[in-house]
Order: C-alpha cells, then sequence, then structure tokens
C-alpha cells in the first residue's frame, strides 16, 4: 500500500542525524526547558526572520497560548474557519472565547476575506486564518480589516511550514503565529510539539510563563499559567530537520507538479493562487464521486484520506455556533488527499497517477 504519508520515512531519510540528536539529549541529563529547546526556538525565530519563538507541547496549546497571551477572554469573539483541524476551535474554546465561523475561497480553500464584514461585531477581537493544505490565505485584506477594527491576527501555520505569500513567510504577518510539529507535518517532531513566533517582547513574554505554571522564577506563579513545554528530544530532532525543510518542500513542490500535469485534464486539482508559495503539506483534489474514488484506489493499493470529512461547525460538539458554509460542506463531501510526503518515489507517484487515470 502506497501510504498517504509516512513519518517513518522521514526519520529513516535522517536517521544518523536524528539518532546522535536524541542520544546526546539522552546522555547529558537535561530533558525539559534546555539548551536543545533554546536553540531550536533561536533557529525557527531567524528561519522566519522574527526576534521570538516559544516551544510548547503542541500546536494546539500554541493556539491556546496565543490567544490567551493576546488578551483573548470569555465573552470575546474570534472569527475563524470550520474547514481546518478541530485543533482550531478547540483552541480558541479552551481560551474562554466563542468561535465565528466564515467560509473559504472556492478556489483555494482559504479563509475567504470578503465575509469578514458580515461576520463581524462588537465582541469580535481577533481573527484566526489558517494557512491550510500548505498554502497562504490572502493576507492583505485580512490585516487590512483588522487594522481597521483593532483586531489581533493569530495565524494558524500548521500545516504551512515554510510557505509563502507574496514572498514572505507565513507565521510573520500577525501579532503571532502558532504552529504545530506533528509527526506527519512538513517540519515533524517524533511526537507531538509546537511553538509560538512573534516579533512582540512582550507577547514572547507572556508565552514564556503562561507555558509554564506562570513561572518568572521556579515555583512562584506571577500570572495563571499551565503546563505546556516542548521536551528536549522533540527540540533536538526538530534542529536535525529545520535545515532540510527548503529542500523537503522543493520536494513536495516536485510531486505536486508531476500530478498536476498527469491529471489535470480529468480531476478537478488543487489551484494556488498566483502570490503563494505552496509547500503542498497535502495535495488535495476533489471529485463528486469521492468515496467511490477512495474505495477504488484503495483496491490499487493507494492509501488516500479524507480533510476533512465532517466540518467543525457540523461536529455535534460544536454545532451551536453552526451557520451555512457551502463551499466548507461541499470540499467535505468532494476532497480527497492523494499520497505526497519528500520520500515519496516517482514509481510510487506514477502508480498513484495510473491508478486515478483507470478509475477516470
Amino acid at each position: 500500500m502506497i501510504p498517504c504519508s509516512t513519518p517513518l520515512a522521514q526519520y529513516e531519510a535522517y536517521r544518523d542525524e536524528i539518532d546522535l540528536a536524541v542520544r546526546s539529549v539522552l546522555e547529558s541529563g537535561h530533558y525539559i526547558l534546555g539548551p536543545q529547546l533554546t536553540a531550536f526556538e533561536k533557529e525557527f525565530a531567524h528561519y522566519h526572520g522574527l526576534a521570538h519563538c516559544v516551544g510548547v507541547a503542541n500546536g494546539t496549546d500554541a493556539l491556546q497560548v496565543a490567544l490567551v497571551a493576546c488578551g483573548i477572554q470569555a465573552g470575546d469573539e474570534v472569527i475563524t474557519v470550520a474547514h481546518t483541524a478541530v485543533a482550531t476551535v478547540t483552541a480558541i474554546l479552551q481560551a474562554g472565547a466563542t468561535p465565528v465561523f466564515v467560509d473559504v475561497h472556492p478556489d483555494f480553500y482559504t479563509l475567504d476575506a470578503s465575509q469578514l464584514e458580515a461576520a463581524y461585531s462588537p465582541r469580535t477581537k481577533a481573527i484566526l486564518p489558517v494557512h491550510i493544505y500548505g498554502q497562504a490565505c490572502d493576507m492583505d485584506p485580512i490585516l487590512q480589516f483588522a487594522r481597521e477594527r483593532n483586531l489581533q491576527v493569530i495565524e494558524d501555520c500548521a500545516q504551512a511550514h515554510g510557505a509563502t505569500y507574496k514572498g514572505k513567510k507565513v507565521g510573520t504577518f500577525g501579532q503571532v503565529a502558532c504552529f504545530s510539529f506533528y509527526p506527519t507535518k512538513n517540519l515533524g517532531a517524533l511526537g507531538d510539539g509546537g511553538a509560538l513566533l512573534t516579533a512582540d517582547p512582550v507577547l514572547a513574554e507572556k508565552a514564556r510563563l503562561l507555558r509554564s505554571y506562570g513561572w518568572a522564577e521556579r515555583y512562584i506563579s506571577h500570572i495563571h499559567g499551565w503546563n505546556s513545554r516542548l521536551d528536549e528530544l522533540q527540540a533536538a530532532v526538530l534542529r536535525v530537520k529545520l535545515p532540510h525543510l527548503d529542500a523537503d518542500n522543493a520536494r513536495r513542490q516536485k510531486l505536486a507538479y508531476f500530478y498536476s500535469q498527469a491529471l489535470g485534464k480529468t480531476f478537478s486539482l488543487p489551484k494556488v493562487a498566483p502570490e503563494n508559495g505552496h509547500v503542498f503539506h497535502l495535495y488535495a483534489l476533489r471529485h463528486q464521486r469521492r468515496n467511490e474514488l477512495q474505495e477504488f484506489l484503495r483496491s490499487q493499493g493507494v492509501q488516500t484520506l479524507v480533510h476533512y470529512p465532517v466540518p467543525v461547525h457540523l461536529q455535534p460538539a460544536y454545532t451551536r455556533f453552526g451557520r451555512s458554509l457551502p463551499v466548507t460542506e461541499a470540499l467535505a463531501r468532494e476532497e480527497l488527499s492523494l499520497p505526497l510526503f519528500p520520500q515519496l518515489t516517482e514509481d510510487e507517484a506514477q502508480a498513484v497517477v495510473s491508478a486515478l487515470l483507470k478509475f477516470a
């Protein structure tokens, strides 16, 4: 079976470097808030041209810490999308705020800025755009809308490590940006992990307090915080992988181009906005007989995934926030993600194409 993604393949690609890094941590005796995390935070911030990175336990916590650090609290509303991993909405609720959903762009599947005005209310305090599948949101109108209404912009970059908008990396537009290092991400750890990026030293310091009980010094809580720390082992692994991120993204782009060239006359394929550098965390095509296509590909030895089968606003826990989102709901019926990861071979990609063309 050709997998849709496989973290094991990336470990094997960098096995010697990763094993050496892990061994150095194990032998150091320092496993939490140590030199590996400090070094990774510096390197990840430098990769984005920003001053501050704060490592946390996972991407969901990164979002929650960011929201709280930005002053989002009970009674506030945060505008976001339902075409996203549920973590985006979970974090808003954990911060005490209320999610307000807008639909996504019909071509690019990112937040449709033309819908912000209808979603805005006096309680709106932030916009949380999601750079989905590896493609950046159209940030200029989002930022303009936010500036005019004094709103915070918190970027969800969990699927877009290294992606660009008008030549500038995602994660550098809002007040703060949030990343997940779940093992399948473009920059993935060997377990859970996350981080925040910001140019604001005050936000960075508050995030550091929040991630570790509000401690400015050990055992003394200056604010109410919690336990969410990126451990030394994961930081060491990420330090190994970060220098390879651009090359891995280029490989993803090459595979995506191959798919698009081979399938463009037969299937509804992902579109890339002209100003975007898409890094193809996912290669998501659309088909009106999606379930039938998925079953056929499985029979041909090709694994595919659906992102996402039930939009957040239609899930039982979140229907109270629901509204009609026709593009999002159509995507849930039609989207199918093909195998795509840097270690996918040309022969495997060709087998995926051949199976798709058989169905067509």
